[in-house]
């Protein structure tokens, strides 16, 4: 699972607006800001609609940091050299 927070900062790392990740995610603009304007837990909405904006998210780069003692994040994975 991820929260709403993780995506906001998973747009922030990229540099991505919410159009942005409507058009990498194939989820509505307005779905995107409906979800992101809870602040919860987790990603409310349906679960495909969940998985759609973590795959995008994961395939531009970002890495989902589950909270295990130090908190729930997110980062920009390893480039391959």
């Amino acid at each position: 699972m991820f929260s709403v927070r993780q995506v906001k900062a998973a747009r922030a790392l990229l540099a991505w607006s919410q159009g942005d990740l409507a058009e990498a995610s194939g989820v509505s603009e307005p779905t995107i800001a409906r979800l992101e304007s809870e602040d919860a837990e987790q990603v409310g909405g349906r679960a495909e609609t969940s998985a759609k904006l973590k795959a995008a998210l994961e395939k531009a780069g970002v890495e989902f940091i589950p909270e295990n003692g130090g908190g729930a994040g997110v980062r920009m994975k390893k480039r391959k050299r």
